[in-house]
């Protein structure tokens, strides 16, 4: 059984994963199927720069997650948590096909985004395993509306963009879920204010850097 220092090398391990290393899915890609539109210039670029944005916000997930997982309570939170790090992955190697696919490049913020999304789920973890999990369903509740919203802003006939974001809504809804089955705790007014103050920094550097 690991103790608290092994697990935080694990973790450490992880974010340079998560930083440096390829992403893999174990899922196919979700527009592996799909044929590429014929796209202008300029929609190549609001397009690569949407994902790059979904692309950072996969890395704070993950370092969330990652912090949270070494803060927690019980193995069973500890455990809910490493799966849905898992689909993260998943996400993070689509968007990053997608931004190349699109000639753009992920978030030169990433490993600012990182840093401060560990400590933020470090400190939620050790408020409780019902805060840690509330604070899961609340993020993914907030980025489910941000996919929302990029599904709104993306071309219609960039299937291949939409279909990505389209089962990422799914995961992360059903990631609020299974947290809200493990007894996620509703946050105060003031905290998910400030989650989406956070994010709204987070999207609009991302969208440029």
């Amino acid at each position: 059984m690991l103790n608290r220092f092994d697990t935080l090398i694990v973790e450490l391990d992880t974010g340079l994963r998560t930083l440096l290393a390829k992403p893999l899915s174990v899922r196919v890609h979700p527009d592996a199927s799909i044929t590429e539109a014929d796209l202008s210039e300029a929609e190549k670029a609001h397009a690569s720069a949407l994902m790059r944005v979904n692309h950072s916000g996969e890395v704070c997930a993950q370092a969330l997650y990652s912090g949270q997982a070494l803060t927690a309570h019980s193995a069973e939170t500890t455990l809910a948590l490493k799966q849905a790090a898992q689909e993260e992955t998943e996400h993070l190697a689509w968007c990053e096909t997608r931004i190349t696919q699109l000639g753009g490049h992920t978030s030169l913020l990433n490993p600012l985004f990182y840093a401060g999304s560990f400590t933020m789920g470090a400190i939620a973890g050790a408020l409780g395993d019902k805060w840690s999990l509330g604070f899961v369903a609340e993020t993914e509740k907030q980025v489910e509306a941000h996919l929302a919203s990029h599904l709104e802003k993306l071309p219609e006939f960039d299937q291949k963009t939409r279909k990505i974001i389209e089962q990422m809504q799914l995961d992360e809804a059903k990631h609020a879920k299974e947290a809200k089955q493990l007894g996620a705790a509703e946050l105060p007014a003031p905290a998910k204010f400030l989650m989406k103050q956070v994010s709204k920094l987070m999207t609009a550097s991302a969208y440029y850097l």
